[in-house]
This record gives C-alpha cells, structure tokens and sequence, in this order.
C-alpha cells in the first residue's frame, strides 16, 4: 500500500496548486508562502519580469541561500571540531 502523502493548496504568485509531501501541512504551507514572497519581493524591484523569469531568478535567490547556509554549517561544525579536540 502506498505512503501517507499530505496533499495541500497553495497559492504561489497568484496561480494555484496541489503540493504532495510527506511534511506537515503548516511547513508546506509556510515553504509555499515564502516562495510566494520571494516572487513577489522579485516582481516588485523588477516589475516587467514574466512569471518565468520571476520563478528562475526565486530559484537562483533560494539556491543561493541554501549554498551559503550550507558553507556556514560546514564552517561551524569544523569549528565546533575543533573545540571538541582541545577538550580532549
């Protein structure tokens, strides 16, 4: 038997859509809701961008993010590494 997905509308940049995942309602609702702000944050510093090119540049922006946190994590952890090792 198949696995409990959570099925979910959404409203991203004005156009509707049925999200499956196996999270909770209220995170894909909230993942929804900030790329539905991203665009709109987009739409308003470039206002003649198209839906595509909003949704290419909200995905370059969020990569990006995601890129950087994931330094600052390897970052952090070699430093906690490191404290670990004069501990001992």
């Amino acid at each position: 038997m198949g696995e409990f997905k959570n099925r979910i509308n959404v409203t991203i940049n004005d156009q509707h859509f049925t999200i499956i995942g196996d999270d909770s309602p209220e995170h894909i609702r909230h993942v929804a809701h900030l790329v539905d702000e991203k665009m709109k944050e987009l739409g308003r510093k470039s206002a003649g961008l198209d839906t595509t090119r909003k949704a290419i540049l909200t995905a370059v922006n969020v990569m990006h993010d995601k890129v950087s946190l994931e330094e600052e994590n390897r970052r952090l952890q070699h430093e906690l590494d490191q404290i670990k090792q004069r501990e001992d």
